[in-house]
């Protein structure tokens, strides 16, 4: 069987899908509910956004876990949920992957500080991302992605987590800004760093994700590629969102959004996404747009 990493190794761009928070909404979660949660009171919601994907065009799909550490279900009073809701959210994935296709586990921050900024020992971090990467191993992902980091200390203890507790191919993407220094996080890192550090954890690709758009995914790519020989995923946002009419409206179409990442394929990725505010609409003009730059067979 082909894995996931083979395909990218073999010089495959696959294209990844897109927001998941924007369409559960759309669909039906309420504010402020738990969207993990839905992986079993709304199993059939779940799918048909998977499924909406996969006719997209995505060879990779990421599963709805993205706030499912402990730490984060607790905020939802769900912290007892973690391997129920991450497995099923997987299993879920699982039974509507086509063929020749692939299931992302998707992992965010726990939402709590690190020692000695904050309350959070480096232990107990590194037991809520085993808890999470085992539960989705389980579930049958066949890559992690460890996405939407800012510290730099986080995202080390969650590729490693994720190295040790499953052996699955892992990326590391944080989130950046740009400043007149180039790319950092909120929490200040910068590319070189995460390169240096995640590389060394075990990384298998390292990203950029979310932000304010295609132009700072764009900038980090830039500055990381001549720092490692490891190839990148770009999953930008479709822009900065805005309020119009009381909901969050995000300025990218579809054509605006391919027009912009077309410049990405540049670099050596290795897996081309959205973020928020993305849709199957946007997968589907990206899906048009690596049949074009990067034709299979």
């Amino acid at each position: 069987m082909i894995k996931v990493l083979d395909r990218i190794q073999a010089g495959e761009v696959l294209l990844s899908d897109g927001a998941m928070g924007t369409e559960l909404q759309k669909r039906g979660l309420p504010t402020g509910a738990c969207p993990e949660e839905f992986n079993v009171t709304h199993a059939e919601i779940v799918q048909s956004i998977y499924r909406d994907y996969y006719r997209a065009g995505s060879d990779i799909i990421e599963t709805n876990t993205f706030g499912g550490t402990r730490s984060r279900l607790a905020i939802h009073g769900k912290e007892n949920e973690v391997y129920r809701f991450n497995r099923r959210g997987a299993e879920l994935a699982r039974e509507v992957c086509p063929p020749g296709r692939f299931v992302a586990g998707s992992m965010g921050p726990t939402g709590e500080i690190l020692e000695p900024l904050g309350t959070l020992s480096v232990a107990k971090a590194y037991d809520y991302f085993a808890e999470q990467a085992e539960a989705l191993a389980e579930g049958g992902v066949d890559i992690i992605y460890v996405e939407t980091m800012m510290a730099i200390e986080e995202a080390e203890i969650a590729v490693k987590a994720v190295k040790e507790k499953t052996g699955l191919p892992v990326v590391g993407s944080m989130t950046f800004n740009l400043t007149d220094g180039g790319v950092r996080t909120s929490m200040g890192v910068d590319a070189a760093t995460m390169v240096g550090r995640l590389t060394a954890v075990g990384a298998d690709l390292l990203g950029a994700n979310c932000g304010t758009g295609v132009e700072v995914v764009l900038a980090a790519i830039e500055e990381m590629q001549p720092l490692s020989p490891l190839p990148f995923l770009a999953q930008p946002n479709a822009g900065i969102p805005q309020m119009t009419d009381h909901l969050i409206v995000y300025p990218e179409t579809p054509q605006s959004f391919e027009q912009k990442i077309e410049q990405v394929l540049q670099f050596r990725i290795g897996i081309l996404g959205g973020c928020c505010g993305t849709g199957p609409e946007h997968i589907i003009r990206l899906r048009t747009l690596l049949n074009k730059h990067h034709p299979v067979g």
